[in-house]
């Protein structure tokens, strides 16, 4: 059983374009803006706080815009994980880039190594070699009403996502993130309880 499997989660956002969705966020795309523009619906489902909601799990998600963006990047956001994980005290930061790949999404993450950035930061979209370095990414697929994205296994995210070693599935929903490993069935969920 891995002691940081919300480190998957971040991995789920790594390599797509995710804020100018969040800014009209509050009902969410029609089938058709889903249709042709996955990376819309994708960040409209996932912009906003997250807490988890299953034992041992007291952490929260904080999916933001970023300050500064650009505009080939319009879906850019800003990944916040805090709380407690079991024993252990978590406060890890990230950037997160959707794009578009047919009506699937690749995701992609940067973790930010330094605390004092954050989503407001004007240093939020630039990184170091080893943040750089660090970074992993995966594809997200419509299903349902959400999406669902496996990481790659091994260790791919190990260095960036910290237990992200072996596969996992990550499904995001309106409403509801689940995290679960493909190995030890260990399973991690979240509830929405505010819209950025």
């Amino acid at each position: 059983m891995s002691r940081y499997p919300f480190r998957v989660l971040q991995v789920l956002f790594i390599s797509a374009g995710f804020l100018g969705a969040l800014s009209c966020a509050s009902s969410g795309p029609s089938r058709s803006e889903s249709a042709s523009n996955p990376a819309a619906s994708l960040a409209s489902i996932f912009g906003g706080r997250w807490q988890g909601a299953t034992p041992g799990n007291q952490l929260n998600l904080n999916v933001l815009g970023v300050a500064i963006r650009s505009l080939s990047h319009p879906y850019d956001l800003f990944l916040e994980v805090t709380g407690k994980y079991q024993d252990d005290n978590v406060h890890e930061e990230g950037y997160l880039h959707l794009a578009n790949q047919g009506k699937d999404v690749a995701v992609g993450y940067i973790p930010h190594f330094d605390p004092a950035v954050g989503a407001l930061s004007p240093r939020a979209a630039h990184f170091t070699a080893s943040e750089v370095n660090a970074a992993c990414a995966l594809f997200f697929h419509p299903e349902g009403d959400g999406f669902v994205g496996d990481t790659q296994g091994s260790t791919t995210c190990a260095f960036a996502i910290r237990g992200a070693i072996g596969k996992w599935t990550i499904r995001i929903e309106p409403g509801t993130i689940t995290v679960q490993s493909q190995g030890s069935g260990e399973t991690l969920k979240f509830r929405r309880t505010s819209r950025s």
